[in-house]
């Protein structure tokens, strides 16, 4: 295994903290304070985890930077009380740029004792199939 350093646990629990506020927020019709609160911790706790220059570099690559702008400027308008458009805007952007990474993420909640059994049930696993592009599984 390799050691988690404590900004990094700390990384985790911002990040965490971030994506339950931008739940409320959601939850409570798009509360505008919450929305830019979890979006500022969501964004500290994964500078905290990967580090400030790996952060900015995910960010900011070339084959990103539609992604990255349309993240950024849901976060803009959020600030500036646009709140639905402005999470329409940043989902788009969040699943443009983090989209690499739900086949593992998937796969990783698959294996959880209780959820993997309720996502493996056949109408939710072709969903997440879909989404994970993972053309791979067999059905039995």
């Amino acid at each position: 295994m390799f050691e988690i350093s404590d900004a990094q646990k700390f990384g985790v629990g911002l990040a965490g903290f971030g994506i339950s506020f931008i739940f409320v927020g959601i939850l409570l019709f798009f509360d505008r304070s919450l929305l830019a609160l979890g979006n500022l911790l969501f964004i500290a706790g994964l500078t905290c985890v990967i580090g400030p220059q790996r952060t900015f570099r995910f960010f900011f690559q070339r084959h990103k930077i539609k992604a990255a702008i349309s993240f950024f400027g849901g976060i803009t308008l959020i600030m500036l009380r646009w709140a639905f458009v402005g999470m329409i805007l940043e989902i788009y952007g969040f699943f443009l740029l983090f989209s690499g990474f739900f086949p593992v993420v998937v796969n990783f909640l698959r294996r959880v004792p209780i959820l993997g059994t309720f996502l493996n049930l056949p109408g939710l696993s072709m969903i997440l199939d879909k989404l994970a592009g993972d053309s791979s599984r067999t059905r039995v």
